[in-house]
């Protein structure tokens, strides 16, 4: 999830595939824009892959020019274009231009981000150069560049912060929010087990205290397990309090994914956590899991401190 370079060109015509192609139907606009290195060019190609003809770096002065086109086409109807501080000065345009072209064409703009951790990380790994220049330190050409998209930022229908997708998941991200035929179940929900020794996990949204549930530390068969086991997993599920959190906790979450939904979130990530991290936290993140999945949601679960 690295910057491309700039091109200016029409991406690759679109391979025919299963997914529905970009003639016919109504005419749509994606704009793709945010940080450097915060996964553009994969979102560009999912893009690509679901029949959008997409442009990578388009000169700001040629989207109502792009977007007539486009209206204009019987071949092509679903398009995305890619935006960015590559563009300089002339990027500080691009919030009154939207204003426009929106009255012209129905458009989505798509804002992708990252903690500055693992931007860094990222720049770091591909040794590439900030689009900003080399005059500065990444870090200060990161805090440069978020202060000059914070306008476009704020106009975004979807701000996706990538910080938690590998390059399959973005993908797989953006095709569950644009082909899926109801969009109430397009958001990610990540369960995930912790231990406060080592502290809650700084993206939660939501972080439960699963520590009033009976202990497997202290029965000693169990104590070098974890809450995957069946055994344990049963031991902890055997008590009325265990099976009460669980069916609550489910309820209010399927209560609730539908209204962070509506206020645009495409992620949500709910933290159980327990002493060490082991035991009842890993069984309580996968058995919330499980109900999720069934009620319709894409749920994917991680273990932070359990040992493998």
């Amino acid at each position: 999830m690295t910057p491309r370079k700039s091109s200016g060109r029409p991406s690759k015509a679109p391979k025919k595939s299963k997914h529905p192609s970009s003639s016919g139907g109504p005419p749509e606009l994606v704009i793709i824009t945010g940080m450097s290195g915060s996964g553009k060019a994969s979102v560009l190609k999912a893009f690509e892959d679901l029949g959008y003809y997409c442009v990578d770096n388009l000169p700001v002065e040629l989207i109502p020019r792009f977007a007539e086109l486009a209206l204009q086409s019987r071949d092509i109807r679903r398009t995305a274009l890619v935006v960015d501080v590559r563009e300089g000065s002339k990027l500080a345009k691009l919030p009154g231009m939207l204003q426009s072209v929106r009255q012209m064409i129905p458009t989505k703009v798509v804002f992708l981000e990252a903690s500055d951790s693992v931007l860094l990380r990222r720049f770091s790994e591909t040794r590439r150069p900030h689009p900003l220049g080399t005059d500065s330190t990444v870090k200060s050409a990161l805090k440069q560049e978020r202060r000059h998209l914070s306008k476009i930022r704020r106009l975004a229908d979807f701000v996706i912060d990538t910080s938690k997708f590998n390059v399959h998941e973005l993908r797989a991200h953006i095709n569950e929010r644009f082909l899926e035929k109801s969009p109430d179940k397009g958001i990610l929900v990540s369960c995930v087990s912790f231990g406060f020794r080592q502290g809650v996990p700084e993206d939660s949204d939501l972080v439960f205290d699963v520590r009033f549930l009976p202990n497997p530390h202290f029965v000693p068969e169990f104590r070098p397990l974890t809450g995957r086991d069946p055994r344990v997993a049963k031991y902890i599920r055997s008590f009325p309090q265990t099976r009460e959190f669980i069916s609550r906790i489910s309820d209010l979450l399927v209560y609730l994914l539908p209204h962070y939904i509506h206020e645009g979130k495409s992620y949500l990530t709910i933290s159980f956590g327990c002493t060490g991290g082991q035991h009842r936290s890993v069984m309580m993140a996968e058995e919330v899991g499980k109900h999720l999945r069934k009620a319709g949601y894409r749920v994917k679960v991680v273990h932070r401190d359990s040992p493998s």
